[in-house]
């Protein structure tokens, strides 16, 4: 899985009813969470607050409600003795993943505990083959998207305006053009504050007859820096500025290094 790496991977328990609940991945770097429900819960047997999300067909829970679920089960950063905690335990600062495995992530809501495991259980795995591998903001509100089963697809924003706060993303220009990938291709997210989720744009989207790889060789074999572009026009940067701005070169993108050009504007 993306970003393996840098994820600790636990196991969900019920030590009353003694079923696996699922998985909680945490990815150390951005201090995110994602839980992996197991496919057969059902609104019984799924922790009271993902009941809504399972009786949704959702099992995979998004990242906001993954750490509301980490918080319920640790001590709050407000607690009055938090500081000789935290200094009883050596831990330098509050750090909400120490002490949910300090704790074994059990509270006194449930019989759920964590248990640190090394592999990432095969439903997840198989799941994740419907996350994604990159995204794509277009013209008029389409995300392109690749997943990792291979997939292309392109979704239009406007489909699925009613999911949380994308009218917002369609409504901004600068919001909509803050697209990026989300921890281990779980989401795209808008400013790091909207997520939609990569199921749900899987769900959405119409495929599209091309891979990823396509893309990448297109960029290789059709893209070009300012020194490659020089070469080809047989000319210095000073005179390709000149070029840019009177002969009607436009680069695709532009930097303080350098831009990068379509080779066939060049030729």
């Amino acid at each position: 899985m993306e970003g393996i790496k840098y994820m600790r991977v636990y196991q969900i328990y019920d030590e009353e009813s003694q079923i696996d609940i699922g998985i909680l991945l945490y990815y150390e770097k951005s201090k995110d969470y994602i839980i992996e429900l197991r496919p057969e819960l059902d609104e019984w047997t799924a922790p009271l607050l993902f009941t809504a999300f399972v009786k949704a067909g959702i099992y995979t829970i998004p990242r906001d409600a993954s750490l509301m679920w980490v918080m319920e089960r640790v001590i709050p950063v407000g607690r009055q003795n938090i500081g000789s905690i935290l200094s009883t335990h050596k831990l330098k600062e509050y750090d909400e993943m120490a002490l949910l495995e300090l704790a074994g992530g059990r509270c006194s809501q449930d019989g759920l505990c964590i248990r640190r495991i090394e592999e990432v259980p095969e439903f997840v795995k198989e799941r994740s083959e419907h996350n994604l591998v990159d995204c794509t903001a277009l013209e008029g509100n389409l995300l392109l998207c690749f997943f990792v089963d291979k997939t292309v697809k392109k979704v239009s924003l406007n489909d699925i305006s009613d999911h949380k706060k994308v009218d917002n993303v369609i409504a901004n220009n600068d919001l909509y053009e803050s697209c990026a990938l989300g921890l281990g291709g779980y989401y795209v997210s808008f400013n790091d504050s909207i997520d939609i989720p990569a199921w749900l744009l899987y769900e959405k989207g119409r495929t599209v007859d091309v891979a990823y790889d396509d893309f990448l060789a297109f960029a290789k074999k059709n893209i070009c820096d300012t020194t490659k572009a020089c070469e080809i026009l047989e000319c210095t940067r000073q005179n390709l500025n000149y070029l840019v701005k009177k002969e009607g070169i436009t680069p695709i993108m532009t930097g303080v290094k350098g831009n990068l050009y379509l080779k066939n504007e060049l030729i």
